[in-house]
């Protein structure tokens, strides 16, 4: 395994260390270090561990992180910002409501119910109680970008008289949760689902929202 040494790096001409250095590795050992505490949860992966998967001494990781705490929250923090939303939300969009919720609903599924999604969400509910700051952290950069883009298209559509939502913002979680919600626990559990149930699925939450927002022709 390649060692990552933390104390020293290329120098500027100011003998600095190159600052795009110092943060190659930094996220180095960050990914690494989430790793192990996706493989082992936080009570199972001691600082040790986290030492040999870097390729550093404790020592080294201390002087950079205070505990194994600090050094929990910057990894999971670090994979929450990579995890936040993929690249595209706002290019997806087109005059065709239930295509670009389809698209909207493929791309969150896809990433929630992929490998390094779902050991996050692992992680980030077992151990809620010990870090909720952490938990909350995941809600507003993982959740509510989609939420947001979400409510903003079903409130230009609903102002153009093809819906009615109500409140867009609530409707939005109401169907991020209707094409999120049955897959995850799925595989959460355990259970498998290959890429066309997942697709029918996100179709199936689709036309039900719709049936319920679409405006209907006055009898």
């Amino acid at each position: 395994m390649q060692q990552v040494d933390l104390r020293s790096a290329p120098r500027s001409r100011a003998g600095r260390p190159a600052k795009a250095e110092a943060e190659q590795r930094r996220t180095l050992v960050l990914d690494r270090a989430l790793e192990v505490f996706l493989e082992r949860g936080y009570e199972g992966a001691t600082v040790e561990l986290i030492a040999a998967a870097v390729g550093a001494s404790k020592r080294t990781l201390y002087a950079h992180y205070e505990d194994k705490t600090a050094l929990f929250k910057a990894a999971v923090e670090r994979a929450i910002e990579l995890y936040a939303e993929p690249e595209g939300l706002t290019i997806i969009e087109s005059d065709d409501i239930e295509e670009t919720l389809v698209a909207l609903g493929r791309m969150r599924l896809a990433h929630v119910v992929s490998p390094v999604g779902m050991r996050l969400q692992r992680i980030l509910n077992a151990e809620a109680y010990r870090f909720p700051e952490i938990f909350e952290w995941a809600i507003e950069r993982g959740s509510r970008p989609m939420n947001i883009l979400l409510a903003a298209l079903l409130r230009r559509h609903a102002a153009l008289g093809r819906i009615e939502v109500g409140s867009p913002e609530r409707a939005a979680a109401v169907f991020l949760s209707m094409v999120v919600g049955g897959p995850a626990r799925l595989l959460q559990a355990g259970g498998r689902i290959d890429e066309a149930e997942l697709e029918e699925s996100v179709r199936f939450a689709v036309r039900l929202f719709l049936r319920g927002a679409l405006v209907r022709p006055a009898p």
